[in-house]
């Protein structure tokens, strides 16, 4: 790949200007020129190289490393498909990578199993652009090859993906509609957990209410940040958790684990044809069972 230095990051080091011009992670690119696979006018440079703008980047590909993914037979519903990404509606209970020890029975395991990938080196999510919590159900949207990632990963950085989610959430809440601007970072008493901090990163939730309950609230909820966990603690900030929330709210007095938040929209433009599309995914039957029950 070559890439030539816009002037506008002038002053920038160069795996950050790495990151934000291929939507690769910072770390993955801190790999790549540590490796030797990033020349800067034809020169090995170190990451932190400042840059001057105009410089012309020659990027190599890691080679092929050995993974322990395995392909498993894990039913998905998929709501779009085609050579380059494909649109899944994501269960409940489904976790969407590996990690923390976890190498199966997750979406990247699934994905493995039933669309042929295509990424220049192993790795540990392949496809992955973005993800849902475990408990949370709805549209993801996952890549087949490494440039639509790459180019997926830009959208989502630079924040021109539309996500609307709805909500339960405990008590009423008055307003017709809001934003919630708190700032959310690592629970400095549980590393597992977010929480709001003024030293953790912008993160902004915008909300409206859809119907008014005698104890609860159902929402339209459109961040503009993509936190981790952002939705349920911003709710759960204004006093008004999600429910079910395992980890930030109360328990779901319908015996349903897990939280009632669904990512019921999803629009982006696709990475190669650059047209506009745009899903929706219907609640699950156990969440419009529930609004059903509140509505007798």
């Amino acid at each position: 790949m070559e890439i030539e230095i816009p002037a506008e990051f002038r002053g920038k080091r160069l795996d950050v200007a790495l990151a934000s011009l291929t939507g690769y992670s910072r770390e993955k690119s801190q790999k790549l020129i540590k490796a030797g696979l990033v020349l800067v006018n034809g020169r090995m440079a170190r990451p932190s190289l400042s840059l001057k703008g105009g410089e012309v980047l020659f990027v190599s590909a890691l080679p092929k490393e050995r993974t322990s993914l395995k392909p498993e037979n894990i039913p998905l519903e998929v709501i779009y498909d085609d050579d380059f990404i494909a649109v899944i509606n994501k269960p409940a209970g489904l976790v969407v990578h590996p990690g923390a020890g976890r190498n199966s029975q997750t979406l990247v395991n699934a994905l493995l199993g039933r669309f042929p990938l295509s990424f220049e080196e192993s790795e540990a999510r392949p496809g992955i652009v973005h993800r849902l919590d475990k408990d949370t159900t709805g549209l993801i949207v996952v890549a087949k090859d490494e440039r639509s990632l790459m180019e997926l990963s830009r959208q989502f950085k630079e924040r021109s993906v539309r996500k609307v989610y709805l909500a339960l959430v405990h008590g009423v809440i008055a307003e017709k509609e809001g934003i919630i601007e708190v700032p959310i970072g690592r629970d400095a008493r549980d590393r597992k957990k977010f929480a709001p901090s003024i030293k953790g990163k912008e993160a902004v939730t915008e909300f409206a209410v859809l119907k008014r309950y005698p104890e609860y609230t159902f929402l339209e909820l459109k961040p503009r940040t993509g936190r981790t966990h952002q939705i349920r603690v911003h709710l759960a900030f204004i006093g008004h958790p999600v429910v079910g929330d395992p980890v930030y709210g109360l328990s779901n007095p319908w015996g349903r684990v897990g939280q009632l938040l669904h990512a019921f929209s999803l629009e982006f433009s696709h990475p190669v044809s650059g047209k506009r599309l745009y899903f929706e995914a219907p609640l699950p039957n156990y969440f419009q069972e529930i609004l059903e029950k509140l509505e007798n």
